[in-house]
């Protein structure tokens, strides 16, 4: 399967293509690569607004720490506390499907048109969610969507405190 196979597939929720990776270690460098893009247009939708390299950068740094945090809960919810009996973990396994449930956030390179900005992040987010749920059931073995949801949305949850944690201590930090 080409990467951009694998990029749609993800995109489409390809229950297939999460299996396909899962198996496939030679894919890791296309999920960082897939990662590295998504908080790329991250960063350039944030950016649009002011045209600052500053706020890209930000927001590119934003959009990866957002990113690696989810896939850490992730794994830490879906392996450690909340694992179906069969559920056996990878990390190479996980992070490479977790990677490629970030393939919609590429898309929010559409908010650099300002009307755009604030409703491309929300439909993007929803839709790395929905990805995510997939990507955990298929690398974790869930029998049970409703577990890879709730693992899923608790990870999506914290991830986004953790966030706003830092968002609100920073700039006291900074200033």
């Amino acid at each position: 399967m080409t990467f951009t196979e694998r990029l749609i597939g993800a995109t489409m929720l390809d229950a297939k293509v999460y299996e396909d990776l899962e198996a496939d270690p030679s894919a890791t460098w296309q999920a960082a690569l897939v990662v590295l893009l998504s908080s790329l247009a991250a960063g350039v939708s944030t950016g649009a607004a002011t045209l600052e390299p500053k706020a890209i950068i930000v927001g590119t740094l934003g959009g990866f720490i957002g990113w690696v945090s989810w896939a850490a809960l992730i794994y830490l919810l879906g392996t450690h506390l909340l694992p179906e009996p069969q559920t056996r973990a990878d990390v190479g396994e996980l992070l490479r499907t977790l990677a490629f449930a970030a393939a919609p956030g590429i898309l929010r390179v559409v908010g650099a048109v300002p009307p755009l900005g604030w409703p491309a992040f929300a439909v993007t987010s929803v839709w790395m969610l929905a990805a995510m749920v997939v990507a955990v059931r298929q690398a974790l073995d869930y029998r049970s969507t409703s577990r890879a949801i709730t693992v899923c949305a608790l990870g999506w949850l914290l991830s986004l405190s953790i966030a706003a944690i830092i968002g609100i201590v920073f700039p006291a930090i900074v200033s």
